[in-house]
């Protein structure tokens, strides 16, 4: 911050986040700090930084005003800011998985949702929804290491999808053959096709009398 800043700057205050409030995860410390945004006037969004995991308030002295409302607004947020719902890019930064992942898990139950949420996009009129999650289910998920055990489920279930698949082709190549055998068999006695080569020759000759 050039010289000239640093002067006009004397109104400061730093809030720490607890490793319980990020899990680790330096993307779910960004996502605080956009919620922190998202709920101080215009004027001050701005105002507050992230370093590390510290967050900090700066604002001129001449902003006393601003400043006493925006450190009201962050501690009312520190209060509860362990229990904020995650975001699924959050997840995915803090369970290390890939989006596949965590919607294959949230469609067969393995992943639970704490429930959904609805934002606009910024300068876009449309709206998405996406799953969120429980804090404390997800850190138990950390804690666990069930990442690992889904990831091997996984591998197990495509090998398992793929041994059944293969039986299915070899089934229904079978019942195809025996289907065609069975039609042959069926054939009208009188048929032609059945007729061995020589036949009339071997009548004639009175052998069979």
């Amino acid at each position: 911050m050039p010289k000239t800043e640093k002067t006009e700057i004397e109104l400061l205050r730093t809030w720490t986040l607890s490793p319980a409030a990020t899990l680790g995860s330096s993307v779910r410390a960004k996502g605080i700090l956009q919620e922190i945004r998202a709920r101080l006037p215009a004027t001050s969004k701005k105002s507050v930084i992230l370093d590390g995991s510290d967050l900090t308030l700066a604002m001129p002295a001449n902003n006393k005003a601003a400043f006493t409302a925006s450190v009201a607004v962050i501690n009312k947020l520190m209060e509860e800011v362990e229990a904020l719902p995650v975001i699924p890019r959050e997840i995915q930064d803090i369970l290390t998985i890939k989006t596949s992942e965590r919607h294959r898990w949230l469609a067969d139950g393995r992943l639970t949702s704490a429930g959904t949420r609805t934002v606009r996009l910024n300068g876009r009129a449309r709206q998405i929804t996406f799953h969120v999650f429980d804090p404390r289910l997800v850190e138990g998920l950390l804690d666990r290491g069930v990442v690992d055990e889904w990831r091997e489920e996984d591998v197990e279930a495509k090998a398992e999808k793929r041994r059944q698949a293969a039986y299915r082709t070899k089934l229904t190549r079978s019942l195809t053959k025996a289907q065609k055998g069975l039609k042959k068999t069926n054939r009208d006695p009188d048929d032609p096709a059945l007729k061995l080569s020589g036949w009339e020759d071997f009548d004639i000759d009175g052998l069979l009398r």
